[in-house]
């Protein structure tokens, strides 16, 4: 039998009492809740302190990252406090893994703006990673409700509608990132794009830190990459592209940029993940308004999500950045300098591309996953070369198919 201090509290007086509370005591853990279809889901992997038990760690998670704070206050009693509250319902080891635990929390959709996935993440990740009580926290997975998703339009223009654009279809897109990534010219820069692009590739690109340098403003390069754009496009009879990278410090001149590229002929610009939601939500908007498709650089994402213990799933932002909407997204490979799990790559690549996502832990898919109609985001199999070098390629032809 358990112990009174380990259950939740139902005597509203002793609940509301002045003082300091354990978080299965305020009702965080509901061991016999079934989350419902409405229900935003989230899947922790915790690592709690030495004497802090798993369920009271997953607990305090939930509260932290809903409603909860250090101490009783009497104002929980003016709200719904029972309905706005996340309930954290199931723990299970990680197996192999002493000390760890998968922690399955559910949020009520009522607690989440429509359509923002700042908003989101001020949520599930705003405060609750720096809490005393857990060593390491990491977000493995979310399932979100259709409802929610058809708060969001999702990628300007998909996969199908961009292989009609280009004219190119049963085979991948072939591109390549201009090098040195910084110190060309502008008019050597489109010597290196038309020669790139005359050479059979699909599409060149920007880098993630090419934005507007004394040794090249952006205006330059815009100019001299779509003048090779143009010839290599005449000399091939094929349509190609560059990724235009209109990343910078405001969002003024995030829209000027993108402007101008329209304006020369550009089909496609790009931007850099760290310009934040908020401004990618604002491109994406832009991109579709104006037929423009949309290329995502993940720069800087491995700052949280490279760790296994603490910080964020790759799947976890590929999911927010298709609800954003993105037409490409930087989705790492499994040979090269940016080598990663084969199975959580495909899954990652599963999470991009397909209607319905199948819970596989195998890919490290936790949940189930409709996307409502959402357009599909084409992953980049990006950081390759070094791998191609090696004679790789048969590999990443057989993950990727």
């Amino acid at each position: 039998m358990k112990k009174f201090a380990d259950t939740k509290i139902t005597d509203m007086k002793e609940r509301y009492r002045s003082g300091v509370l354990k978080y299965r005591q305020m009702g965080y853990w509901e061991p016999d809740y079934e989350p419902k279809d409405s229900d935003v889901l989230a899947v922790f992997r915790i690592t709690p302190q030495e004497g802090v038990e798993p369920e009271e760690a997953a607990a305090a998670v939930a509260g932290e990252s809903s409603t909860a704070t250090w101490t009783v206050v009497w104002t929980d009693r003016l709200t719904d406090s029972e309905y706005y509250r996340a309930k954290a319902y199931r723990i299970e080891p990680v197996p192999g893994t002493p000390g760890q635990w998968f922690a399955y929390i559910a949020y009520d959709l009522d607690l989440f703006e429509p359509g923002s996935i700042a908003n989101l993440s001020a949520s599930i990740i705003g405060n609750v990673f720096g809490f005393k009580p857990l060593k390491a926290l990491r977000l493995e997975d979310m399932r979100f409700p259709a409802a929610y998703v058809k708060t969001f339009q999702g990628p300007p223009t998909g996969i199908v509608v961009e292989r009609e654009r280009l004219d190119k279809f049963g085979r991948p897109l072939l591109g390549a990132t201009v090098k040195p990534k910084l110190g060309l010219s502008g008019k050597n820069y489109g010597r290196v794009v038309y020669e790139a692009l005359k050479g059979g590739l699909d599409f060149t690109k920007d880098d993630e830190n090419i934005n507007s340098q004394p040794f090249m403003r952006w205006r330059d390069r815009f100019l001299y990459a779509m003048e090779a754009v143009t010839r290599a496009s005449a000399a091939s009879g094929e349509v190609k592209g560059h990724y235009l990278n209109v990343t910078a410090g405001t969002m003024e001149d995030m829209y000027e940029r993108a402007e101008f590229a329209r304006e020369i002929g550009s089909i496609i610009i790009m931007v850099d993940l760290t310009i934040g939601y908020t401004a990618l939500t604002s491109m994406s908007n832009w991109s579709r308004k104006n037929g423009m498709l949309l290329h995502l650089h993940r720069a800087g994402h491995s700052t949280f999500t490279r760790q296994k213990t603490h910080g964020v799933s790759f799947r976890v932002l590929a999911k927010w950045c298709r609800m954003i909407g993105v037409d490409h997204i930087h989705a790492g490979t499994v040979v090269g300098k940016l080598e990663g799990d084969p199975g959580n790559v495909r899954g990652y690549y599963d999470v991009c591309r397909e209607r319905f996502n199948h819970a596989d832990p195998a890919k490290g898919l936790f949940f189930n996953q409709d996307w409502a109609s959402l357009a599909a985001v084409m992953p980049v199999a990006s950081g390759v070369l070094d791998g191609l070098a090696s004679g790789a390629q048969p590999s990443i032809s057989s993950h990727f198919r």
